[in-house]
């Protein structure tokens, strides 16, 4: 089976809107990365019974047809976003087999997977990643970029910061470890949020009458500037601006994510949840967030910059 060029930066097309959008932002961030960019559309097997209706060589040509008309419709808007400085190598492939499983083992060997929020393949609720896209940041061997098309970008975006959730987990100091380098190439900031909320005082009402929160806020505060003390000597030209936040994290990460470019989070985090594949904080964040999203999923080399 096809391969992409390692290290790429790969992107699934299926000639819907989402994707599209998908592909302009990829083909930006390949760009930043120079790096090469891989457009594929993958080709499933038609559900048995199909052909009752359709004669099987008619249906098999135009499929083809249609699944080359996606990536060349993706070649150009690749090369457009890329713009007259862009360096990316651009390629494109059509691939017969199962949609999912193939895009999954073909992560195994890029840098980051980029899909649309949604594409064709259904109609999810409102909000809701689709299938392909949800089975990706759930299983996918490398980050993967979730892109929402149709919003309006916010004012001066292109200056505004790479916000990450650090929780203190390997996911969150992976998700560290992307945002910064994601802000380098940008030469814009990072802001680094961490929410903290201790259940068993969740309820209290007014928190800071206790002295002892002022006390662990502290910590937390000191906590999080250790974190980060690492990245700011490897980052020098990233400024940094820590946010420590009490109560729920996604919430505070779907408010922060109106100023920002760019989101980082971890594929799962410190909480009851965390031997799931997608933590709930990360899932909402990827449904809610109005820019695009990195799930911060392990790359083949296990490093970053």
């Amino acid at each position: 089976m096809w391969q992409p060029p390692r290290n790429a930066i790969l992107v699934g097309v299926d000639g819907s809107r989402a994707a599209l959008g998908a592909v302009r932002w990829a083909a930006r961030d390949a760009t930043l990365r120079n790096a090469p960019l891989a457009l594929v559309h993958v080709i499933d097997a038609p559900m048995p019974g199909w052909f009752q209706v359709t004669a099987l060589a008619e249906f098999s040509e135009w499929q083809d047809r249609r699944a080359r008309e996606f990536v060349e419709l993706a070649i150009k808007a690749a090369e457009e976003s890329a713009g007259e400085g862009g360096r990316a190598q651009i390629e494109g492939q059509v691939v017969y087999s199962a949609t999912v499983p193939t895009l999954v083992d073909l992560s195994k060997t890029v840098e980051l997977v980029v899909v649309g929020h949604r594409g064709h393949g259904g109609v999810p609720a409102r909000g809701l990643l689709g299938s392909v896209s949800s089975a990706l940041v759930y299983h996918a061997h490398c980050p993967v970029a979730v892109i929402r098309d149709g919003e309006e970008p916010a004012r001066n975006a292109a200056r505004a910061p790479v916000l990450v959730g650090i929780d203190g987990s390997p996911a969150s100091e992976l998700a560290t470890a992307i945002a910064f380098d994601e802000a380098s190439r940008r030469g814009v900031g990072v802001v680094a949020l961490h929410a903290w909320m201790d259940l068993q005082v969740a309820d209290v009402k007014e928190p800071f009458q206790d002295g002892n929160w002022d006390a662990q806020l502290s910590e937390e505060e000191e906590t999080l500037a250790e974190r980060l003390a690492g990245w700011q000597g490897r980052y020098r030209d990233v400024d940094i601006h820590r946010r420590i936040e009490i109560g729920d994290p996604a919430r505070w990460l779907i408010e922060a994510s109106e100023r920002a470019q760019l989101v980082v989070v971890g594929n799962h985090g410190r909480g009851r949840l965390a031997g799931r594949l997608l933590g709930s904080v990360g899932a909402a964040v990827v449904n809610r967030a109005k820019v695009p999203v990195i799930v911060a999923r392990p790359s083949p080399s296990g490093d970053r910059g």
